[in-house]
């Protein structure tokens, strides 16, 4: 479901560059890293040049959007006041799959039934007509 700019009133992230491009997969329903295509490795925030092999060459990748809740916090009195209807809330740290780590939100837990390894796979929140956020579920089969 697309909510309209003026209903979303939490942070968003600038569309612009490779982060735009980041968000544009995640529109279509493709959570996508760069793969450098000097050494094959994916990585996490878009960057220009490879860290592992310093290569300037790179190309999206589709991810399989699948993989394991590694770590998390609960934030119980959140800084920005856009969050406070969502408190007791969980930044969670995503290992997927393909080995790429991503901070995100597993969506349908409560902060307190969060565990290590539980299995998540990517759902998609289109928070405005311009932003979709990729955020987790669990696996339950």
């Amino acid at each position: 479901m697309t909510r309209e700019a003026a209903d979303y009133h939490k942070p968003l992230p600038v569309m612009e560059g490779m982060t735009k491009e980041f968000y544009e997969n995640c529109s279509r329903g493709e959570l996508c890293f760069q793969r450098c295509s000097g050494c094959e490795k994916l990585r996490h925030v878009p960057t220009l040049r490879c860290a592992r092999c310093g290569s300037w060459d790179w190309q999206w990748s589709a991810s399989t959007g699948r993989g394991k809740l590694v770590t998390w916090t609960v934030v119980r009195r959140p800084m920005h006041p856009d969050f406070a209807d969502d408190a007791p809330y969980a930044p969670a740290v995503i290992e997927l799959d393909d080995g790429v780590r991503m901070v995100s939100w597993v969506v349908d837990c409560a902060a307190d039934d969060l565990c290590a390894g539980m299995p998540v796979e990517v759902v998609f929140d289109h928070v405005t007509s311009e932003v979709t956020l990729p955020k987790f579920r669990r696996v339950t089969s």
